[in-house]
């Protein structure tokens, strides 16, 4: 399949950079792209906790096992901790 298409000017030079960037053709661009955006819509559709799941966002922070229980206690010592004068 042959695609034409109208790219603005921004678009042409996002373009131009990512085809220098990693010395892509066009073709091999628009195929990344395709593919990019078919995983994010379709494969992860957005709200899906399956993609949530197996992103790198799940287990991202650091604090107690049981923070989900005592968060309010956790961020009102924090906040006493942090301006004592309150």
């Amino acid at each position: 399949m042959r695609i034409n298409a109208r790219l603005e000017e921004e678009d042409v030079r996002k373009l131009e950079a990512l085809k220098q960037l990693d010395h892509h053709t066009t073709t091999e661009i628009i195929k990344e792209a395709i593919n990019v955006l078919y995983r994010q819509k379709m494969v992860h559709p957005k709200g899906s906790i399956r993609a949530l799941l197996e992103s790198d966002f799940v287990g991202c922070a650091e604090g107690p096992e049981n923070g989900s229980q005592t968060y309010k206690q956790d961020v009102m010592d924090y906040v006493d901790a942090k301006h004592p004068d309150s």
